[in-house]
């Protein structure tokens, strides 16, 4: 037998070179980078590329690199690749290649034009060069096609642009993408990452109903930056929901969330965005990019309300990191990243499969765009689908829902089956005529500006007036289920009316969607018990979400800057509530059910207090 000295030992120990990423960093989910066609370009210089990757993984903790070859017709020679793709072997990162598909960014996002032979032959070339060095490829944003040219207009023929477009894409995927990428590597897996402004992706080719079963994955954009600074205005809920949309379009084919740090006002924002990604359970998720999570942090995008406990703390952020024995002292914004994955990773394992309710939005299909995601920060879970949800004892149909011609009958069913089907007033306005064999009710050219409400027998006074449609009903064919009124004149904000063993519900939508976190706290609290199924509720006022897992775990978060005491509400047998970040304890406060007409209003619920601060989370189990 072989004797192995204690020298001789710990010679060979010392010998012995782990990559220093070989170990995935995080419990529950990978992290990425993504580096641009530009910065891949400048790793010819391996003293760059050393001196940039040492700083990014000082900061942030980095399991995978997308390492793109093509952007704007900027393509990178496969010498400086092969010098690339060495280094990170070397250091143990996982690598995949990455493609924009656009001429030139600069140029409103000049896309190619999939008809005109000159541009296929360079797409192919591309995707042939891409798949060749890398078994998998994920295509960035830009997969789409808003290009007009006179090549495209003859293509084009009587088609709609937004009918050509979504066949063309789709015949590309097949014929170019796919096929030519397969034919150099058969090994190779194709990754569409779709975009954040999914409402309306047909009109520019992204084909949700036909493109994720021909891909290998998709990916998904979950940067919403700010809602008031930002030309998009999205959400902050968006940053969740879109994930959640489409995993329930591609089950299990979902690779993880897109952020990037742009557009914010604070780094609370950005943490923010990563941390509401991962609340919808992603993967993964993907910073963009290697040169942008390199700006140097400053004071200027510390938050007003930092120092108060906040779940992205600054000061905690600005601590020095141990890196290999060595303090580094945080030097870009890919700290925030850090941090706010460490945090995350403590507790995530616990939580269960996101639930919500079900909100069906056909493919292809716009109406009140995004107003889910607005619904989302009034503090309803949602969880949007591209099929009619008929399983589910409440749904919600907003006014994209008219695109499916079968629409009618299935509520039918639904209420019939004993159901209750929410619908919009948007809706309402697409397919009343239709609807009317179920209830009569018009959706009138008349506008209400409003600020008192009325149900179970109580007024309750907003803060702002509202601007809502007015919606005309029969007398005691339909009721109201919460009154607005100015002055002596009144109209539903939500409306009920029943049908066989089941209940249709009508929310008059606010003008502006966001005025739905307007609404008074109790208002607020009894549209979202209609809509609960009368099971678990954020009582409390808007721009907060809730978000639930079917493990009994929820998380409470808030996007408001000042601190805000709220309740969460469940049913009688839950008499605690553990706050899963501190161990903390809360015990029930028992509520009976309000009285109306003489009669018990829902039913006995348990109370728990809590108070949330700003632009913060909590996260809990019932128990």
């Amino acid at each position: 037998m072989l004797k192995i000295n204690h020298l001789m030992l710990a010679f060979m120990l010392a010998v012995i070179v782990v990559p220093a990423q070989a170990q995935k960093n995080y419990k529950n989910f990978k992290v990425a980078v993504y580096s641009r066609s530009y910065e891949t370009k400048l790793m010819a210089d391996e003293q760059w590329l050393d001196r940039t990757w040492t700083e990014v993984t000082n900061q942030l903790k980095v399991d995978k690199i997308y390492l793109e070859t093509h952007r704007d017709l900027v393509m990178v020679d496969q010498k400086t690749l092969d010098t690339a793709k060495a280094y990170f072997k070397k250091k143990g990162v996982e690598m995949a290649g990455g493609i924009t598909w656009t001429i030139d960014e600069s140029n409103n996002f000049e896309t190619f034009c999939y008809s005109n032979p000159e541009h296929r032959k360079k797409v192919q070339e591309i995707i042939e060069f891409t798949a060749k060095n890398f078994d998998e490829v994920i295509f960035d944003d830009f997969f789409f096609t808003s290009c007009k040219s006179d090549i495209e207009i003859k293509a084009k023929g009587n088609k709609s642009w937004t009918q050509y477009r979504l066949d063309l894409m789709t015949e590309v995927t097949k014929n170019i993408m796919l096929a030519s990428a397969k034919k150099v590597n058969p090994n190779v897996k194709v990754i569409v990452k779709y975009p954040n402004w999914y409402e309306h992706f047909q009109g520019l080719g992204f084909n949700l109903e036909t493109e994720p079963k021909l891909f290998d994955g998709i990916y998904t954009g979950t940067e919403t930056r700010d809602a008031t600074l930002s030309a998009q205005h999205l959400q902050e809920y968006l940053g969740y929901e879109v994930i959640r949309y489409f995993e329930n379009i591609a089950p299990g084919r979902n690779g993880g969330g897109w952020v990037d740090p742009f557009g914010i006002k604070t780094y609370d924002r950005y943490g923010e965005q990563l941390w509401l990604t991962l609340f919808a359970k992603a993967p993964q998720v993907a910073l963009f990019d290697l040169k942008n999570i390199q700006a140097p942090l400053t004071e200027k995008l510390k938050a007003s309300w930092q120092g108060t406990g906040t779940s992205f703390d600054y000061a905690e952020m600005m601590k020095p990191v141990q890196v290999d024995g060595k303090s580094i002292k945080p030097t870009t914004i890919a700290r925030v990243a850090g941090i706010t994955f460490e945090k995350v990773d403590k507790f995530l394992g616990e939580l269960g499969n996101p639930v919500g309710l079900k909100s069906y939005k056909p493919f292809h299909s716009t109406g009140e765009d995004f107003l889910q995601n607005f619904l989302g920060n009034a503090g309803i879970p949602i969880e949007m689908v591209p099929y009619f949800p008929k399983d589910e004892n409440v749904i919600l149909l907003t006014e994209s829902a008219k695109f499916d011609q079968q629409l009618v009958p299935q509520i039918k069913a639904q209420l019939t089956a004993g159901k209750k089907v929410v619908i919009t007033s948007g809706l309402l306005k697409a397919i009343q005529d239709k609807l009317s064999d179920i209830v009569e009710l018009q959706y009138t050219d008349r506008k209400a500006l409003v600020k008192d409400f009325f149900f179970n027998g109580k007024s309750y006074h907003g803060d702002k007036a509202i601007l809502i449609p007015q919606i005309q009903y029969l007398t005691n064919d339909s009721w109201e289920v919460i009154s607005s009124y100015d002055g002596p004149n009144g109209w539903p904000l939500l409306h009920g009316a029943d049908y066989s063993k089941g209940r249709l519900l009508v929310l008059a939508v606010p003008e502006n969607f966001a005025d739905l976190s307007q609404l008074p706290a109790e208002v607020l609290t009894k549209l979202k018990r209609e809509l609960s199924d009368d099971k678990t509720v954020l009582e409390g006022p808007g721009q907060m979400s809730l978000f639930l897992y079917d493990n009994n775990t929820l998380i409470v978060q808030s996007y408001r800057d000042a601190p805000v005491d709220v309740k969460v509400s469940a049913v009688k047998e839950f008499t605690q509530m553990k706050d899963i970040l501190t161990n903390e304890v809360l015990k029930a406060e028992v509520r009976k059910p309000d009285m109306h007409w003489g009669k018990a209003v829902g039913s006995e619920k348990s109370v728990f207090s809590v108070t949330v601060k700003p632009h913060s989370y909590r996260v809990f189990k019932l128990q």
